[in-house]
């Protein structure tokens, strides 16, 4: 009875959760036409309610992350115990995310040399944005390795630097596992401080409702629809890669491997994907996405606990497709040809330019300076692209996360840890 309970008291959450985010989209968009501009609409509405709830949603997810993501991988890898096993697992994860990865971009070449959508266009029409786009330089991929090892573990928490965190989380879990009984009071503490955030992280997820309605409300209170028009060639190649990603390649993957009906998984998982829609942050998706694996999928925590949060930081697969998209894109727009070298060097540099980069809001186009300086591409390109970008941001977040979730089940059937039965009966 008290689990019945509970799931309707889940359902109900994610239910609130989607009709927020649909009465989000409709307050927005009568917001941006129908209410005048003025200092009530700009000021107090957009700037002030939506922006200041929004993101203070944004911010108590943020505040759970590098706590529970600590805790839940010293819980897994101590549960896991065999570090053989642990090995394995953590292989498997990143082969996986690499390989989809280099996938997605060259989906979203494929689709913009399909679509060809710079070609043809009026620079003129379109409004360069005065923010400044931060530039990154390539980073070696001894230095990424190296990356990973932190000086400081707790300079690393302190900053949120995810694959050191996960790292060092690694490292006190095996131990942990290896000490057994002497070390069980930390072991205790560990499962206990993880059971502690678990719940804080329901008490947050309460909030989601208002949260998604407001930061919903507030984009498309700015952006509308009236930007989207002169890039509406741009988004309709990225909307499509994304889409062949995530329910061509991802959805095979999920039945080759696993045997389980893709409809159903999209359907039990599509409340988190609609959560990370409205966030558009990796990370804050994290507890929904261990919850609802466990929940509606009957994929053990112990993994899930380790796979999700390392996808969060390595598996962008839909930034890496807007990276695909961007370049063809601006090398059209520019009249800028690309042979098939410049196009393997995109592939390389988005692919490795996914690990380490923050599961936070628009993070790709930091990283699509990278992408842009590998190919002797403009950056002041990415400044066209900026205005639309926060939809897209927020698609592509939706299926990055996707991607994990297929990584861990078909990680956790590999490892006999997914409970088909739980599958089916949700």
């Amino acid at each position: 009875m008290e689990r019945s309970a509970k799931k309707t008291k889940k359902m109900g959450l994610t239910t609130r959760i989607f009709i927020a985010l649909l009465a989000g989209v409709a307050f927005g968009v009568a917001l941006c036409y129908l209410v005048p501009d003025g200092s009530f609409k700009n000021d107090i509405l957009v700037e002030g309610v939506l922006y200041v709830v929004g993101q203070g949603f944004i911010r108590l997810m943020k505040m759970l992350v590098v706590p529970l993501v600590f805790c839940s991988i010293v819980c897994g890898s101590m549960s896991i115990g065999d570090t053989k096993k642990l090995g394995t697992v953590g292989v498997r994860s990143l082969i996986f995310y690499l390989c989809t990865t280099a996938c997605a971009v060259t989906v979203a070449l494929l689709v913009g040399n399909l679509l060809n959508p710079g070609l043809g266009l009026d620079l003129s029409v379109l409004q360069s944005t005065t923010t400044q786009v931060e530039s990154m330089q390539a980073t070696s991929l001894t230095e990424t390795l190296l990356n990973i090892i932190p000086d400081n573990p707790i300079g690393a928490l302190a900053k949120g630097e995810m694959l050191q965190i996960i790292l060092f989380a690694l490292i006190v879990g095996v131990i942990l596992a290896k000490l057994g009984e002497r070390a069980e009071t930390v072991g205790s503490f560990f499962s206990q401080f993880n059971d502690v955030m678990m719940e804080m992280t329901m008490m947050v997820m309460s909030l989601a409702p208002v949260g998604v309605f407001c930061l919903i409300s507030r984009t498309f209170a700015t952006i509308g629809f009236s930007a989207f028009l002169p890039l509406a060639k741009y988004m309709v190649a990225v909307f499509l890669a994304l889409g062949i990603q995530c329910f061509v390649v991802y959805m095979s993957m999920m039945k080759l491997f696993t045997g389980l009906n893709p409809v159903k998984f999209i359907k039990n998982f599509f409340p988190v994907m609609a959560f990370a829609f409205s966030t558009a942050t990796s990370n804050a998706t994290i507890p929904l996405s261990i919850d609802t694996l466990a929940k509606k999928m009957g994929v053990s925590k112990r993994i899930s606990s380790f796979t999700i949060p390392l996808g969060a930081t390595i598996n962008m697969d839909g930034t890496s497709i807007m990276q695909g998209v961007a370049v063809v894109f601006a090398a059209q727009a520019f009249g800028i040809h690309l042979d098939m070298m410049d196009y393997i060097t995109v592939i390389g540099t988005a692919t490795l330019a996914s690990v380490g980069t923050a599961g936070v809001p628009s993070v790709g186009l930091v990283t699509l300076t990278m992408v842009f300086n590998s190919v002797g591409l403009p950056v002041e390109a990415i400044g066209l692209i900026m205005g639309i970008d926060r939809i897209l941001d927020m698609t592509r977040t939706a299926v990055n996360i996707t991607g994990d979730a297929v990584c861990t089940t078909i990680v956790a059937h590999q490892n006999k840890a997914l409970d088909k039965s739980v599958f089916e009966r949700s």
